[in-house]
């Protein structure tokens, strides 16, 4: 894709896995009291681990969000998203400057430089390359939970009734009798449960019709609303946010 490899630096010695250069769109969706925000950035490089993205927005260390990538702006609703957190933002101008500055100059053969110019064309036309950028923003991607996972950082034999599943989707959330939805994001589902996490506070007992904001591929068999109850509540570490695990009431 005609990227080259960042040299390493005292960072770079301590990463888990290589930086990669790479320009591809990414969209980014986070939560806030006050409903979800997105954003659309391009990445300066790239590992298996994290981004580095540049944005228009202040991201704020250790916030959490979801990421889309490579985002794919022709494509309809459904593209996967994944959990990532904060690690650092910094100016823009200064990060290009200096990861240029250690480069190596490499000599690109005809095929990579047609790949790359057929890149750029294509995030012209998203709008991307002529946006302004401010921020350089790097993400650390959070790993999967295992299946058998109940969550915390200690693995234990799932006593569910059905397996869950690590999924992000958005999904409205409405208190019973409140007619104000929250817009919140999933952090994994069962068939009969989910996990999601949320700006607002809840109690176990409370009950809560749950909406999918794409109905047609929602994982729970069904149309409408689903009506759960909220079985557990744990804290985020660093974060005001909740996660809140809920039983899918059956009608």
């Amino acid at each position: 894709m005609g990227s080259t490899v960042t040299p390493m630096d005292s960072r770079e010695h301590r990463r888990e896995h290589r930086r990669v250069r790479m320009r591809l769109p990414v969209r980014m969706r986070w939560t806030t009291p006050f409903g979800q925000k997105i954003e659309l950035g391009e990445t300066i490089d790239v590992s298996r681990s994290g981004l580095l993205v540049s944005t228009k927005e202040f991201h704020t260390p250790g916030v959490a969000l979801w990421v889309t990538f490579p985002y794919d702006a022709s494509l309809s609703d459904g593209q996967p998203e994944i959990l990532a957190r904060v690690a650092r933002c910094s100016e823009v101008v200064e990060v290009i400057r200096s990861t240029n500055a250690r480069e190596i100059v490499q000599t690109e053969s005809a095929s990579e430089q047609e790949r790359s110019a057929k890149l750029d064309q294509l995030t012209r036309a998203l709008g991307l390359s002529d946006a302004p950028a401010t921020f350089a923003v790097a993400f650390h991607l959070k790993e999967q939970a295992h299946a058998s996972s109940n969550g915390s950082a200690h693995r234990e034999l799932e006593r569910r009734g059905s397996m869950r599943k690590a999924l992000a989707i958005p999904v409205r959330v409405y208190p019973e009798r409140i007619p104000w939805f929250e817009e919140a994001m999933t952090i994994d589902i069962s068939a009969k449960g989910m996990r999601f996490r949320s700006h607002r506070e809840y109690a176990p007992g409370d009950y809560l019709k749950i909406a999918f904001e794409a109905s047609a591929s929602a994982p729970w068999h069904g149309a409408g609303e689903f009506r759960s109850k909220v079985i557990r509540i744990a804290s985020v570490p660093g974060s005001v946010a909740l996660d809140i695990g809920v039983y899918q009431m059956r009608p």
